[in-house]
């Protein structure tokens, strides 16, 4: 069914890009999602004997525009709009009805907000109302009425997030790999009651790997009500990237997602209160990006850098004993510039950075930048770093991507900090106290160096120039 959805819209001139597929999908998705679940409540409260008003009324329905339907279930063609009709209502009433949402919600953590914010953002790209009405007709067949069919619609989303990760250099943006996500979480521990945050969402990769985490251990119905309402909060610039950050969150299970369509720089640090911290951060920042002066004022460590802003973004937003995995390029942890020495001295001074694991290239496809995760607690200064050089024994690509396998060691390992080939402990007194380099320099490695007699140098040395003479020769003889 998402392929054929892929494939109208490769035939829809208004869709160029795989970002373009996912947009357009998603939209389409939420709506169905939301004619759903208004099916299930509606089911429920008939079941109880109570009333049920409907989210969206009536004209602007599923049923009435997308799929209607004769009363023996079957598809109603001579009611349904297509063509330039369907583009029309569309534009024209559909989009501007489900935008007014954002005026009329209660308040920003209700599912009316994420109507309404959700289109505000998004446009409709269709241009013919024919490949519109395909593409409605194959969402119709999908459905999101039981947990098992939302838990195999959400690996299929997932894999369109990876598809549009890896179509472009800015993949990393996009779709972190979840082996790593997985990894992160293992190691910081969620436990059900804990507010977790992720000021840099993207996709929610982060989220919903925590809820999957989490919600595989709810045992009582008030747990799982605190994971849906009071343990995800996000923030995300981007347009697109929430959109499908919150279908992303929906199809995991998460009905009404706290994300907040914000710059997340933009807020003044200094401005956190006690109330607004978290228990743990999990995040991918955007690397490479350059923040303009009013934004860099937020912060005390001023630069450019938007990974380096986040990074003092997600110190102040952890609460003392607070846990937090960040992946940041690896260059942050020699780089001579102030920005980054100050930031590391907070961080050693501030936080106990407990480990680093450096991955190796190719963990993100798309993006020519290697990274590291820097797992630490806040309120405690740094007494020893157990560093691990991830090695899966192959170049990861498209076809060879990270998986959880290649993280096993890693996770055995850092559960004692235990040294081995790959990992090993440094004192935080060893640190220069002027550089705070934390290179990762692994002791255990070797450099093997070539100690070939010089008669054999010599004459692999007159074999090479014999072998240069005769092409030379070769080439005289065809001038």
């Amino acid at each position: 069914m998402f392929k054929n959805i892929d494939d109208v819209l490769w035939k829809e001139a208004g869709c160029t890009t795989e970002l373009d597929y996912t947009e357009q999908t998603s939209w389409m998705l939420f709506l169905k999602y939301l004619d759903d679940l208004e099916y299930t409540r509606t089911t429920e409260a008939d079941l109880h004997g109570q009333p049920y008003t409907r989210i969206i009324d009536t004209p602007h329905n599923w049923a009435s525009w997308a799929a209607p339907k004769k009363p023996d279930g079957s598809f109603d063609h001579d009611r349904a709009l297509t063509g330039p009709d369907l583009i029309d209502y569309v534009n024209r009433d559909l989009f501007p009805y489900l935008q007014g949402f954002k005026a009329r919600a209660a308040g920003p953590d209700t599912i009316e907000y994420k109507i309404g914010e959700i289109f505000s953002e998004i446009r409709s790209k269709f241009q013919s109302g024919y490949s519109l009405r395909d593409a409605l007709e194959l969402i119709d067949g999908l459905h999101f009425r039981s947990q098992a069919e939302k838990h195999e619609l959400s690996h299929l989303y997932e894999a369109k997030i990876k598809n549009m990760g890896n179509a472009g250099r800015n993949g990393g943006e996009y779709y972190t790999p979840r082996p790593l996500i997985r990894a992160m979480i293992a190691v910081t521990k969620p436990q059900i009651g804990e507010r977790i945050y992720d000021g840099a969402a993207g996709s929610a990769g982060f989220l919903c790997e925590a809820f999957d985490y989490l919600n595989a251990r709810a045992q009582t119905t008030a747990e799982r009500d605190t994971l849906q309402k009071r343990t995800f909060y996000a923030k995300e610039k981007k347009s697109l990237a929430y959109v499908i950050a919150i279908m992303n969150m929906i199809l995991h299970g998460i009905e009404a997602p706290n994300v907040i369509h914000t710059n997340t720089l933009a807020e003044n640090i200094a401005d956190i209160q006690d109330k607004d911290r978290f228990d743990i951060i999990l995040a991918n920042p955007p690397f490479g990006g350059k923040e303009r002066p009013e934004v860099q004022q937020n912060f005390p460590i001023k630069t450019g850098e938007t990974a380096f802003l986040f990074l003092q973004h997600f110190i102040k937003y952890l609460r003392p004993g607070g846990r937090a995995a960040i992946i940041i390029k690896n260059t942050f942890l020699s780089n001579s510039d102030n920005a980054s020495r100050a930031l590391r001295q907070e961080l050693l001074e501030n936080c106990n950075l407990h480990t680093v694991l450096d991955c190796p290239g190719g963990t993100f496809q798309g993006a020519g930048v290697k990274t590291v995760v820097l797992f630490f607690e806040k309120g405690a200064p740094t007494r020893k770093i157990w560093y691990y050089q991830l090695d899966p024994g192959r170049s990861l690509g498209k076809t060879s991507a990270l998986n959880d396998a290649d993280l096993t060691e890693f996770l055995r390992l850092q559960a004692s900090f235990a040294d081995s080939e790959k990992s090993w402990t440094i004192d935080a007194t060893t640190i220069d106290p002027t550089s705070f380099d934390l290179s990762v320099k692994n002791p255990n490695k070797t450099i093997e160096t070539s100690r070939r007699d010089p008669q054999h140098i010599i004459a692999e040395i007159l074999r090479l120039d014999a072998e240069s003479a005769g092409i030379l020769e070769g080439i005289r003889g065809l001038l």
